[in-house]
């Protein structure tokens, strides 16, 4: 039984981190029809992400190198929790359209992150390069530390964003006096 849960923790990651670096290769790199990292900033900040382009950065970062590393199952709780990070400042920008992605909603973001974060926490399995390495970047204080750091990142990034939007809505409604 053991070595089936392995394969199949092998194919989520496989598939999970190719997702994410495809995603990502899009944000930072400008591959399969992304906009790069100048097309990505121009976005985030549309999107109250400011500064855009540390934002695109980030973000990018997050499922290019969470997904690689996902997918390699190498530092597999650092990957997890910067994927599940990225991917929960993405569901507070489809939160407004609801749950479901045929309608714009956080469905398949939430998805990656809740993924991401389950192989975390669980650890990649005995075909990474994480066990190859002894698992010296899969130890549980490292599972700890990498949620606790990412959780607080995500916090003051989607914090600011809200503040940011809510400012830019309260610019929008007061009538402008005139000079």
């Amino acid at each position: 039984m053991g070595r089936r849960k392995d394969l199949g923790l092998l194919a989520v990651r496989l598939g999970t981190g190719g997702v994410l670096a495809v995603h990502g290769a899009q944000k930072l790199l400008g591959w399969f029809g992304g906009g790069g990292i100048g097309g990505t900033a121009k976005v985030m900040e549309s999107l109250g992400f400011r500064p855009g382009t540390p934002s695109a950065i980030a973000s990018g970062a997050a499922e290019l190198g969470g997904g690689i590393l996902l997918a390699l199952g190498l530092a597999t709780p650092a990957a997890g929790a910067a994927v599940a990070g990225g991917m929960s400042g993405a569901v507070s920008v489809h939160r407004p359209a609801g749950f479901f992605a045929t309608a714009g909603g956080y469905e398949y973001p939430a998805y990656l992150g809740f993924v991401s974060a389950t192989i975390g926490v669980t650890g990649p399995g005995r075909y990474s390069l994480d066990r190859l390495l002894g698992y010296r970047l899969d130890r549980p204080r490292l599972v700890l530390l990498s949620f606790a750091l990412s959780a607080a990142a995500t916090s003051v990034v989607v914090a600011r964003r809200e503040t940011a939007l809510a400012a830019q809505q309260q610019e929008h409604k007061e009538p402008h006096m005139p000079s």
